[in-house]
């Protein structure tokens, strides 16, 4: 199933349902305290009881703030309650470094592509207490690609 492209502001969500049980989301544009109430809305509407399996592709989101970063956790939360899960996927350097400081990778799963996120394999597959960690080198990975394309 595809659900309409829905825009707020500066951002975009383009999602639709994937064979694998799971919703596939692509978000594009700010992820802001302008954007933040209609994305939550946005995604927590994508959740339900029988699909409580969320992957959301920030690889075309250049910016995101602590309001955004709220709205992930806070999906990642619902997803949760309903036996499921949230998974974000490639996020830019920018973006990677937001979620690298505020620490949302001790909550939620950080993937470098869409395909790990699919797959649920990280890289270095370690325990979920790896979290973290994993996260954490998710960032550094992102951000000295950012860096060598720069140079």
């Amino acid at each position: 199933m595809t659900y309409p492209t829905a825009h707020d502001g500066n951002l975009s969500l383009t999602a639709r349902t994937e064979r694998g049980g799971y919703v596939f989301a692509a978000l594009r544009g700010e992820l802001d305290i302008a954007s933040a109430p209609g994305l939550r809305e946005q995604l927590l509407g994508l959740l339900r009881p029988a699909v409580s399996r969320l992957i959301i592709d920030l690889s075309a989101v250049g910016y995101a703030d602590a309001s955004g970063v709220a709205v992930l956790v806070g999906t990642g939360r619902r997803a949760g309650l309903l036996g499921g899960w949230l998974r974000l996927a490639a996020p830019s350097s920018e973006v990677a470094r937001v979620l690298s400081a505020t620490g949302i990778g001790q909550h939620l799963d950080i993937f470098p592509t869409v395909q790990a996120a699919i797959t649920g394999q990280h890289p270095d597959a370690g325990a979920a207490d790896a979290r973290p960690a994993i996260a954490a080198r998710v960032a550094r990975t992102l951000l000295s690609r950012a860096s060598a394309t720069r140079a």
